[in-house]
């Protein structure tokens, strides 16, 4: 969690595989916990980023996302919703330039494409494993998967790197950048000099958030793939 993305509608650019989008959008996941962290005085991007999973149990945003390759060309932007309520449910819609949804309701990550109409479910663990969604959990060891790194301020804002521990990540290294008050970009870097920059709105904290938000049933004729 092969094909193309559509053309003809939204922006016109290259299309990169639909399996490696999911895969970095699993990756991207999870970094958005540190959306709009409260502000803390004279406290370290790492602690701002702890302060949020600690005082945050939902929250919804907007975001933008891009991707270019390693000479810097753009190949794919999208985008669409953002919901999280710990631990470990989240739904990410993205709207443009097709439709996609990707919900984790505690025990398995369900990936709908509506153009292929196909769902392809995995059980949590085994669709993040030691990447950055597993801090969706919200669990302190989830720290200890990462190398982590405060990053000279660069563009007005407040860098914040993370490395994985592991050999198997699907991506080298993921920059949180800060404003004053909240986190305002996420760049993830993989292996093959690919960037993801994603770009996200204003945040809603702590809002109530439908339970059924979180629940995902395979549209009547959808195919299935994988653990059902």
């Amino acid at each position: 969690m092969s094909g193309e993305f559509p053309r003809g509608r939204g922006v016109e650019v290259p299309s990169p595989p639909r399996t490696s989008v999911m895969n970095r959008l699993l990756s991207t996941l999870a970094l958005t916990l540190a959306l709009a962290l409260p502000p803390v005085a004279h406290a370290a991007t790492l602690e701002r980023l702890r302060a949020f999973i600690r005082d945050t149990q939902t929250a919804k945003t907007s975001f933008t996302q891009t991707v270019t390759d390693r000479s810097g060309r753009l190949v794919q932007r999208s985008n669409g919703e953002f919901a999280l309520s710990r631990p470990g449910k989240f739904r990410w819609a993205i709207d443009k330039p097709y439709k996609q949804i990707v919900v984790g309701d505690g025990e398995r990550v369900w990936i709908y494409d509506e153009d292929l109409n196909q769902v392809v479910v995995r059980k949590a663990g085994d669709a993040i494993g030691s990447t950055p969604a597993a801090l969706l959990a919200g669990r302190d060891s989830v720290e200890r998967a990462f190398q982590w790194k405060e990053l000279p301020a660069a563009g007005g804002l407040e860098w914040l790197s993370a490395t994985p521990i592991s050999k198997d990540a699907a991506f080298a290294e993921i920059r949180l950048g800060f404003d004053a008050k909240t986190l305002v970009a996420l760049e993830l870097a993989d292996a093959f000099g690919q960037k993801t920059v994603v770009r996200f709105g204003e945040l809603d904290r702590n809002p109530s958030l439908a339970a059924d938000a979180f629940k995902f049933a395979p549209p009547q004729g959808a195919s299935v793939i994988g653990d059902k």
